[in-house]
């Protein structure tokens, strides 16, 4: 159950953290939202909750005819894929190094796009509805087709992991099995969608007198909001596209220099999106942003940082949270404060054993600018069951 409840203006916020562990501008931020006429019951807040841009991430917010562009965020479709390998840890290189730089050259990461759309991606019944999205992203067409398969910056990673020793089936004992995990989103394209659409919304006149203008909504049966749905679907199945492409050149290079390996079934999950949900016997736009969905026996993914743990989940489906649950461990502090308090070699002390980049340009991704993951697993144990516990030996970031 939930760890606190605060006050909002309309509705409670019931949250999986304790809010002297959040920040004063994050709970008011949450108070904010609770304000908004059109949510539904209560609004929930997961354990990796902070201040966010717009909206607060960790958030998970049930409407009645409408939604907020800003509480999906500007990264629309960001999520997680991963998949459990045949290879064991002791048919990875001492090095990785090599399979490190493999990686980067077949994944652009940063601003970067692949040279040329590949004909498979050229090929995705996406490009059908382009000409459909809002005009302000029509000359964007290429740019989309080349960002596929991309990584992008910031806290987007690739990963090669190792299952912790008790975890899991495993071919031999204390020889862990070897994962895959990535996480991205809908790159360029979705972001710019995103930023179209919240400014429709706070020009509307139903929006003037919110208390918070970054929380304007669109309503049912407007044109603003078919076209943001038409938008938001295309772009989160763009972000999901986007991880799909990522992980076959992921999986390309691992064949090519290690022969042997098998791959399991894939799991994949959106953490920044709308959803059409059924609560309380009520129809309700549910709105994630930094959240996956926990329903009861669906598979999910929290990772930590840079350093820490992951985790393979399973949803317990509690109602109380709109069957949702953290996306990661959440930032403790801005990247700007991360940049004032560390510097490389504290980064070095913080990622030793994991191959990685350990240069200025990623210490405000270093592990202590992020939650204690284990703690927020803990607190959400009425939300998900541990599958398996997941420990980093490298890290791709643009």
């Amino acid at each position: 159950m939930a760890l606190a409840t605060l006050r909002g203006g309309t509705v409670p916020v019931r949250m999986w953290a304790r809010p002297e562990e959040v920040g004063s501008a994050a709970l008011d931020q949450l108070r904010r939202i609770a304000s908004l006429p059109w949510v539904h019951s209560h609004v929930a807040a997961m354990p990796d909750v902070h201040l966010g841009k717009g909206a607060t991430v960790g958030s998970v917010i049930a409407m009645r005819g409408a939604v907020s562009p800003a509480a999906v965020g500007v990264d629309i479709g960001c999520g997680m894929t991963a998949v459990r390998t045949t290879l064991t840890a002791a048919e990875l290189p001492d090095d990785l190094g090599a399979l490190r730089s493999a990686v980067e050259a077949a994944i652009p990461v940063g601003h970067r796009g692949h040279e040329e759309a590949s004909r498979t991606v050229e090929r995705l019944p996406l490009w059908a509805s382009f000409e459909h999205l809002a005009p302000a992203v029509h000359a964007r067409l290429s740019r989309a087709q080349r960002q596929l398969g991309t990584l992008g910056g910031g806290n987007h990673f690739i990963e090669l992991c190792l299952e912790d020793a008790g975890d899991g089936p495993s071919p031999a004992e204390g020889d862990p099995r070897v994962w895959l995990m990535l996480h991205s989103g809908s790159r360029n394209i979705g972001k710019e969608l995103a930023e179209h659409h919240i400014g429709v919304a706070k020009s509307l006149p139903h929006n003037t007198d919110l208390p918070d203008r970054d929380l304007a909504v669109l309503l049912d049966g407007s044109e603003e909001m078919r076209s943001y749905r038409h938008d938001l679907f295309w772009a989160q199945e763009y972000a999901r596209c986007n991880r799909e492409a990522m992980l076959d050149l992921y999986t390309g290079v691992l064949r090519r220099l290690l022969p042997q390996v098998g791959f399991g079934t894939p799991i994949s999950c959106h953490h920044n999106y709308v959803a059409e949900e059924r609560h309380d016997d009520l129809d309700v736009l549910v709105t994630r942003k930094g959240a996956i969905s926990a329903e009861a026996g669906r598979l999910g993914i929290i990772p930590g940082s840079m350093g820490t743990a992951s985790y393979i989940v399973r949803g317990l489906g509690n109602p109380e949270s709109f069957c949702s649950a953290s996306h990661g461990a959440g930032r403790r502090m801005s990247r700007a404060e991360a940049r004032r308090r560390f510097d490389t070699a504290d980064l070095v002390a913080q990622t030793a054993g994991i191959e990685c980049r350990k240069d200025s340009g990623v210490v405000d991704e270093i592990p202590a600018a992020y939650k204690d993951i284990d703690e927020v697993m803990t607190n959400q144990a009425d939300l998900v069951e541990i599958v398996t516990r997941l420990r980093q030996v490298m890290c791709v970031k643009g």
